[in-house]
C-alpha cells in the first residue's frame, strides 16, 4: 500500500470520531504486515480520563483480528498548522508491537512527516525489558 493511500485512510477514519466535548478529531490508519488495513478514530467519554486515542482504536481492532505485526501508522487530525502527533500513552501502545515500523503524522491538505516508533520514544520499555537479568535481594 502507497503511503498516500495509507493516509487517505487515516484521513477518512477522522469523519467517525467521537468528540463531543473536545471537538478535536482524530482518525488513523494502521497498515499490518500482511497488508491489511484498520481504521481507527477518537472515541472521547464524559469521564475524559476513559477516552480512548485513535491510533489505540485501530491498534487494537487490528489485533482482535489476529494482526499484531505493523508496518506503519497514519495519524490525521483538523489541525491546518500543525501536523499530528501521538500521544505519550499511544507511542508506549505501539512500542509493544516494535521500534521500527513508521509513522505518519500528517496535516488535513496531505502533508505528513515520517517518523519510526523508535524515533518517537527512544531507549523505550518494552516486552523484551521484561525478560532481561534481574537483581535478587
Amino acid at each position: 500500500m502507497a503511503d498516500t493511500e495509507l493516509i487517505k485512510k487515516s484521513l477518512e477514519a477522522k469523519n467517525q470520531a467521537y468528540c463531543p466535548y473536545s471537538k478535536f478529531r482524530v482518525g488513523a490508519a494502521v497498515l499490518t504486515s500482511t497488508d491489511k488495513t484498520f481504521q481507527g478514530c477518537n472515541v472521547e467519554n464524559a469521564c475524559y480520563n476513559l477516552g480512548l486515542c485513535a491510533e489505540r482504536t485501530a491498534m487494537v481492532k487490528a489485533v482482535s483480528e489476529g494482526c499484531s505485526t505493523f508496518k506503519a501508522i497514519a495519524i490525521a487530525s483538523d489541525m491546518k498548522e500543525e501536523f499530528i502527533s501521538p500521544c505519550g500513552a499511544c507511542r508506549q501502545f505501539m512500542r509493544e508491537f516494535g521500534t521500527k515500523w513508521d509513522v505518519y503524522m500528517t496535516k488535513p491538505d496531505g502533508k505528513y512527516i515520517k517518523m519510526t516508533v523508535e524515533e518517537l520514544l527512544p531507549r523505550s520499555f518494552g516486552p523484551e525489558d521484561l525478560t532481561e537479568e534481574k537483581m535478587t535481594k
